[in-house]
């Protein structure tokens, strides 16, 4: 009967009334064995809506009836031949071969299966043990391959990290002996130059004195000696010439000959080129600055090299490293 008023003759007619709206079925739980011999209890959710109401109800005695034992029958063939894991992994495959299934079968009754959805996927109780029991020990088996590849990560950094460590500090130790090694070097060229320099000066201021002088400043030196309070007194080899030219000096044997004396030389010839204090503040200064950028050992050792005098000028009896003045002409003939 169409939407309307319409007549219906009564003891002749009857009026079945038919839900056309989706219509939502609940499937029986029901233990099914999977393929791999595992018993699962299993139930279902199935949608439906009627298409046709002359089909469904002169083609089957009651559709709902009729859709839910083709659900169970569908559902427990669909779950037989997969195994529990695939059960559990794969829902959304059971589904649409269970839809494609009851759809295809129910046509013929004017129902349209709209939807299929699995609710329950329960294990019995040994198996569900099985399974944890499986699931702790992979678990734990991962547990202990993660804490197997940090404590190896640990150990390796650790390692690589002494290693870097001992490299550092070989390195600063290896740096810190070259830089006092190359500061007592520098600091013993500047003792030696400056005795050097000394004995120039002595030379030089020495130039001037005859044999008289000497004598009598040796005379005087012994005479030091003698006033001590020393119970013991030593006297030098060349005690005899000293005697004899002091006889020469009061005339007892023969007149001195007269030497000329040397001239002196100019105080700036004498000292050289002595080193002020700040050019040995800035040879300090850029040893800092060597240091602070890491310089190689090779470059370290030419800090002190700088100034150097060229070869050609430099006293051939002075050609030690770091020398700055060249000897006097007198004393160089010497």
């Amino acid at each position: 009967m169409n939407p309307g008023f319409r007549w219906v003759v009564p003891l002749v007619t009857n009026v079945i009334k038919l839900d056309l709206r989706t219509t939502v079925m609940d499937v029986p739980q029901q233990e099914v064995i999977t393929k791999d011999n595992s018993p699962t209890n299993v139930d279902a959710i199935v949608y439906i809506r009627v298409v046709d109401p002359e089909k469904a109800y002169f083609e089957v005695t009651n559709y709902r009836m009729a859709t839910v034992a083709l659900a169970q029958t569908s559902l427990r063939g669909i779950i037989g031949d997969m195994e529990l894991d695939e059960v559990l992994y794969n829902r959304d495959v059971i589904n649409t071969k269970l839809r494609d299934t009851l759809d295809r079968e129910t046509d013929q009754w004017g129902v349209k299966v709209e939807r299929v959805e699995i609710k329950t996927v329960d294990p019995v109780g040994a198996v569900k043990q099985a399974m944890t029991e499986q699931t702790a020990a992979e678990r734990a088996r991962r547990a202990a391959i993660l804490r197997a590849d940090g404590e190896k990560r640990s150990s390796i950094l650790r390692a690589e990290g002494t290693k870097r460590s001992m490299i550092l500090e070989a390195e600063g130790d290896r740096q810190s002996r070259v830089l006092r090694a190359e500061g007592e070097r520098i600091s013993l060229i500047l003792q030696a130059q400056g005795e050097a320099q000394g004995l120039r000066i002595i030379a030089v201021g020495s130039q001037p004195l005859d044999k008289r002088a000497i004598t009598v400043l040796s005379l005087d030196a012994l005479k030091a000696m003698a006033s001590g309070q020393a119970t013991k007194i030593i006297f030098p080899f060349e005690i005899s010439s000293l005697m004899k030219q002091a006889a020469r000096f009061i005339g007892a044997t023969e007149e001195m000959p007269e030497e000329p004396s040397m001239k002196a030389m100019p105080a700036e010839d004498v000292l050289g080129s002595v080193p002020t204090d700040e050019e040995v503040k800035e040879i300090l200064r850029e040893m800092d600055r060597e240091i602070k950028t890491e310089v190689s050992v090779e470059e370290l050792k030419d800090i002190g090299k700088k100034k150097k005098i060229p070869e050609e000028e430099a006293d051939p009896d002075m050609m030690d490293e770091g020398s700055f003045t060249p000897p006097p002409p007198d004393v160089k003939e010497k």
